[in-house]
């Protein structure tokens, strides 16, 4: 497969590196609109085969992937000369496993984890938006999702609380 040219400042995006094609979710990140929303849609399989696991090792497998998301992204991120270029998804990836945690497998929790999620990763209340303008590098990438799934968290259980 070509290189690909993406927005902003048609940075190049190569499907020969390793390393973009997991900053950018296998190619999640590339969708022309809202790749954020299409990146955090993919990790609705992950959630699937992981939840059956039980919690400890969701949760030990959840860790590792923001772990290696810090160094993806921030790798991803130094090759594109952008700051947490739009593409990079990985973030929301791990950010939707977060708001996951303990979740039941079912298409009701599925459905409110990917809103409460994206809610929290878009409006970025304090103090999500604040980290995401003070913390660089991958960390930085990483972690406003991460804190965004918190909340989500703690929002869908709520919400499941209420209707089950």
């Amino acid at each position: 497969m070509a290189d690909l040219r993406l927005p902003p400042g048609g940075i190049r995006f190569s499907w020969r590196d390793p390393v973009q094609v997991l900053a950018f979710g296998c190619g999640a990140g590339l969708a022309p609109k809202a790749p954020g929303t299409v990146g955090t849609l993919a990790a609705i399989p992950f959630f699937f085969l992981l939840e059956p696991c039980g919690l400890v090792i969701y949760s030990a497998v959840t860790g590792l992937l923001l772990l290696l998301g810090i160094a993806v992204c921030g790798r991803a991120s130094r090759h594109l000369g952008v700051h947490d270029h739009p593409g990079i998804v990985w973030d929301e990836i791990v950010g939707y496993l977060v708001t996951m945690v303990g979740a039941p497998q079912s298409w009701l929790s599925v459905l409110l984890g990917f809103l409460w999620f994206r809610l929290f990763d878009i409006w970025k209340p304090w103090p999500i938006g604040w980290l995401d303008q003070r913390v660089t590098g991958g960390l930085g990438i990483m972690l406003d999702d991460v804190l965004a799934g918190i909340f989500a968290l703690c929002a869908l259980q709520a919400s499941l609380r209420l209707l089950l």
